[in-house]
Parts: structure tokens; sequence; C-alpha cells
């Protein structure tokens, strides 16, 4: 199978050509195949690709190939190496073969046969080559996983080669050999490394001397284990840390001030006769820029810093043979240690499950108000998570434990009871000790509730209470007053279609504890896909019986597949743009067939039409394949 890591190849592979075989004859893999195998073949497929295809598609190739030019003298010296089972391919960034050697591959001579061969995903189909420039890491592909029927008896192992100044894929180096059954890892797998290597020290070698200054001068920042940003005024590198603590805005911003030292490096200190010819830069004093968090624009998604203190980075101009000729920016301890205070601020409110930007500008907008003993309101779809919330801010505040009324439950008294109590407390004790009042579904308050609450507020405006509100329903003048004056310090929670990155987090954290004897739910990557395709009506709180369905119901063992799953969730989005009658209908059809367990006839029977009628309905929306 195909691997991204050292593990080794699987060599039981019979069973994949039999799964390759019911593919092709428009059945299912089955399940012995990896996702990520089967969803290679079908974007072959998508992408039209015939299986029988006698050789790789010639494109022109590049005109004086930088790669071609540093990589043949390695790979000359590498080829009279290989035994005569083995061959060794060299491609461009666009998978396009720049040069080949030893043994022939997909019927072609070597050493050059294989020039301008098209090897990418669109015109071949899976490869190691285009999966290893794909993921940036080791590839390996054998036998029946390719899609072409030419390579059933080839295995290959693609190591990818890094721009030394663009931290990107240039191409990618490949060794193949004959396919062997019994064989545990890829016999070419070292070679493929150490030529991979050899390749791209000839490419650092052959960088500008400007260029190989700001590389080397990156690289040891890196190697400090700094967050590190090097700029020139046209490119930049950026080390993951770095990538993770500053804002597109702030990188922008540092690239500005390179270029602008660039520009008057005439005049500075660095361009003085005391720096000397190729003087590295830590013989400069470095310029503490300090970025304020008023001056840059700083996205919604980055947490501000708690104390206000703004961000700081050690700007160090790079000076070569007496010109500057670029910076490395790096950031400080200090607001690396406030960026993750930040992160930690997020993880105080317990029960909570989310990273995606909306759900975490929302808990820290209401964590903000939450710290203030006054009224809060809570809004949102059904099932997004408003009361979860709102126990949290509770908690939060370390108050007495809420009383907690459900409007939609109809229990007379209970609200003007706590407001005639906290009305009778004095001032002090009112704002500090009062138990607060956990309000659900507002929408529901019956006058007597509601003239209670507005005699309270109009009272005593800082009162404790979390109020829940789920837009939709017709209101009363009193309650739309009372809801008015709620809003002035309100929240609005996103539905769950708008944060579908927080599915996988919902998915570990929603079942408490497994069944009895079963093992916890793990999910197949195309079960988690067709969940966040779903628009998901009832949110959370949807995703919450999902998932004890699936778990009540399934009998299999290992990851939960799409198959699995009910069947208005296996159905994939509609393939064209649908009228607003056809939507309303096909989600009418999907909501009977969940209503009735899958079964057709019933659905059918509940929605007036025939079985006949549904069938067509199911094919003309593409919902037949579930």
């Amino acid at each position: 199978m195909t691997t991204t890591d050292d593990t080794p190849a699987d060599p039981a592979l019979s069973s994949l050509r039999r799964a390759r075989d019911r593919f092709f004859s428009g059945r299912s893999p089955g399940d012995g195949v990896p996702e990520d195998i089967a969803q290679a073949w079908r974007r072959a497929r998508f992408f039209g690709v015939p299986r029988d295809l006698a050789a790789p598609p010639r494109v022109r190739p590049p005109v004086d190939s930088p790669l071609l030019a540093a990589a043949r003298a390695v790979l000359d010296r590498t080829a009279p190496t290989l035994s005569g089972a083995m061959g060794l391919v060299l491609v461009d960034s666009r998978c396009r073969a720049l040069w080949s050697g030893g043994w022939r591959y997909a019927g072609t001579p070597a050493p050059d046969g294989m020039a301008g061969l098209d090897l990418s995903e669109k015109a071949v189909g899976h490869n190691s080559a285009a999966l290893a420039l794909r993921t940036g890491r080791r590839a390996e592909v054998h036998g029946p996983e390719h899609f072409l029927d030419l390579w059933q008896e080839v295995s290959a192992v693609s190591v990818p080669l890094y721009e030394p100044t663009a931290g990107r894929p240039a191409g990618a180096v490949t060794v193949v050999a004959p396919l062997g059954e019994g064989r545990t890892a890829h016999p070419g797998a070292a070679l493929a490394e150490a030529t991979a290597h050899a390749i791209e020290t000839e490419l650092l070698g052959r960088a500008r001397p400007p260029e190989r200054v700001l590389l080397d001068a990156y690289l040891r920042r890196r190697a400090e284990g700094a967050a590190v940003v090097a700029l020139d005024g046209s490119s930049r590198l950026i080390s993951p840390e770095a990538a993770r603590l500053l804002s597109h805005e702030t990188l922008a911003w540092l690239e500005r001030h390179a270029t602008a030292v660039l520009r008057d490096a005439g005049t500075g200190p660095a361009a003085g006769p005391a720096t000397g010819p190729a003087m590295g830069p830590e013989e400069h004093a470095p310029e503490e820029i300090a970025v304020p968090g008023g001056e840059i624009p700083v996205p919604e998604d980055e947490f501000a810093v708690p104390d206000s203190a703004g961000l700081t980075v050690r700007m160090t101009r790079l000076v070569h043979r007496g010109e500057v000729i670029g910076a490395v920016a790096t950031v400080c301890a200090g607001a690396r240690r406030a960026r993750s205070a930040e992160r930690r601020s997020h993880d105080r409110l317990p029960g909570l499950v989310g990273t995606s930007r909306p759900w975490r500008l929302t808990v820290s907008r209401a964590t903000e108000l939450a710290r203030a003993v006054e009224p809060l309101l809570l809004i949102g779809e059904p099932g997004v998570g408003k009361t979860a919330l709102a126990r949290a801010l509770l908690g939060l505040r370390g108050t007495a434990a809420p009383r907690v009324v459900d409007a939609a439950e109809q229990v007379p008294g209970e609200v003007p009871r706590w407001c005639q109590a906290l009305a009778e407390l004095p001032e002090s004790e009112a704002d500090g000790g009062a138990p607060p009042l956990l309000l659900r579904h507002a929408e529901r308050l019956g006058q007597a509730d509601v003239a209670a609450l507005l005699s309270l507020l109009a009272e005593r405006p800082a009162v404790p209470l979390v109020a829940t509100h789920t837009p939709g329903a017709p209101t009363g003048p009193c309650l739309s007053r009372l809801l008015d004056i709620l809003a002035a310090r309100s929240v609005t929670l996103p539905p769950l279609r708008e944060r579908v990155e927080d599915i996988p987090a919902l998915l570990a954290g929603l079942p408490r504890r497994p069944s009895p004897g079963r093992p916890p739910l793990t999910w197949s990557l195309d079960a988690r896909r067709a969940l966040e395709q779903h628009t998901w009506p009832g949110n959370v709180a949807e995703l919450a019986h999902v998932v004890r369905e699936v778990a009540d119901h399934r009998r299999a063992t290992g990851p939960v597949r799409r198959e699995e799953l009910p069947y208005g969730l296996r159905v994939p989005p509609a393939t064209r743009r649908l009228s607003g009658i056809e939507r309303a209908e096909r989600t009418a059809i999907l909501e009977a067939l969940r209503r009735h367990g899958d079964n057709k006839a019933r659905a059918a029977e509940s929605l007036g039409i025939g079985r006949a009628t549904l069938y067509r309905k199911l094919r003309a929306y593409g919902m037949d394949q579930a």
C-alpha cells in the first residue's frame, strides 16, 4: 500500500489486484483497500485516464532546467551503480520527466527515453512521484496500487527535492524496480534518499551568494529553536513556529520593513566601512522592533495579548560584501509565551470542544462579557451548544450553582420566584452571592415570567442572568422588549455547518464512554468527509444523535465507514445547482428515508409517491449510489 514514511510495503498484494479488478468492473473495491488508494483510483477515473495507456503522454520539457543542470552530475555518477533490474527517474515540480537511467522503464530505452513524459496524476493516475510532490514526503507505490495496467509489475519509491531558498519541492527522484510479492520494503529507498540529498546539496551550492547567506542565517536560527522569518524584499522563508505565531498582516508588515531596510541601506550603519566583506549577522547589533497591537491590524482569528503588550521581534540585518542583502526577524520569547497564554485562556472553559475561528471568536467574546455580573443572552439555532456554553460561563464566574429554568417545560412561577428573591436581597449581596439564573428557551417564556423579568431589570439592570434564545418563533411585544434589552449583551453561536473543522474533535468528545464490551468509535476519512458535507440542521445535538445511533447499531469492527452512516449522511451533495423546489423536495426525501430507517418503500408511502417515482428522484438528485 502507499506509504509516506518508513512503513514497509505490504507484501500481500493479491487482494489489491482483486480489488482493482472489481473497481474497473464498476463495483466497490471492498473494505480491504486503503482509502487513499481507492480515492486515487477514483481521481484518475475522474480525470479520464485510460487504464490501458500504452505509454505516458509526452509534453514539452522545460528548456535549460536549473534542476536538471544541478542534478545531472549526481545522476550520471549514480546511474552506473544501478543493478540491471533498477531504474532512476528525475521529474520537475510539474511531474515532467527530465532524465532517466538504468532499467528500461515503461517500455522506453535508457538513459533519456523518458525525458518529456508527463507523469502527473492527471495524465497517468496514481504514482509515487506525483504523491511525493503532493505530500512533500517520501512515497512508495507498488504494483496494483498503480492505476495503469502498464505499471502493475513495477514498484517505485520517490523522494521530493526541495528548493534551497523557497522551501517547496522543485522535483522528485524516483527509483523503480520490478515488483516482488515477498518484499518488505523497497530496495531502492536508501538510494533515492541519498540521491535526493546529493542533488539538494548541488542546488544549495548553485544558489546565488546573497541567497546562500540568507538561507544560512535562517537555518542557523532554526537550529537554535527560534521562530524566525528571513526576508530579502522579494521572497521570505518562514519557520513553522513563526507561521503559527505571526498573522499574515504582521508578516506583510515585516516584509515592508525589510524592503525599507534594503532601500535605505546606503545611509544606514550596516553599509559603513566597518562592516567588512561577508560579515555574518551576529556581528551587527540587533534592531529591536516593537509591533504594537494597535498599529498592526491583527485579524480576528488571532487572540489579543491578555496584558495588552505588543508583539516584539528582533530584526537583524544581513550583510554580504558590504551590502545589506536582507534581514532575519526572530520572535522574542515573551511574544511566544503571550501567544501560548492566549491559547490557554480559551481552554479555561470546561466541556467545550472546538478550535475553529468562528467558535474561538464566539467563546472569546462570551468569556469577556461573562466576567461582569450582568445579563447575557446566547443566541443560536437549535443544538448549537448554547446551554453548554452558558454552564461553562457560569462556572467561570465561580458563583453559587445556578438555578436552571427551561421555559419550554412551562413550569409556572419559577422565574417570578427567582426575581422576587433577588429583588428582596440588599444590593451588595445580590451582586456577590445570589445564585444566577440559567434561563433556557427564552422565546418560550410566558407572560408572567416576562413581566417579572422586565420589572427586575428596570429596578436592577445588573442581574446574574444567562438566557438562551432560538430565533424563529413569533414574539409578542413584551417578549420583544425583553429580548431587545438583553441583546445589548449578546453572543450569537455559529451553526455547525460554519465550523465543520471542529467535527473531528467533536466526534472524539461526544461519546462520553464506549458501550460495554465495545471499543471507542473511530472514523474513516471517507466517513468524516461525509459528515463534513452534511448541512446539520440540528447542529451539534444532531451530530451527537448520529454518534449514538451508529454506536448502538454497528456490528462491524474498525473505523466507521461511510456506508454505516444514516442514509441522509451517506449521500453526497447535489452534483448540480438545484432550484428552491428541488432543494425542498430533496430535503423531504432525505428526511423520510431517515425517519423510516432507509426503507424506501415506507419512505415513498409517507411521501405519497410510488417506489418507482422515488427511485427516479433518487437518481435525478444523485442519491442512488448511497
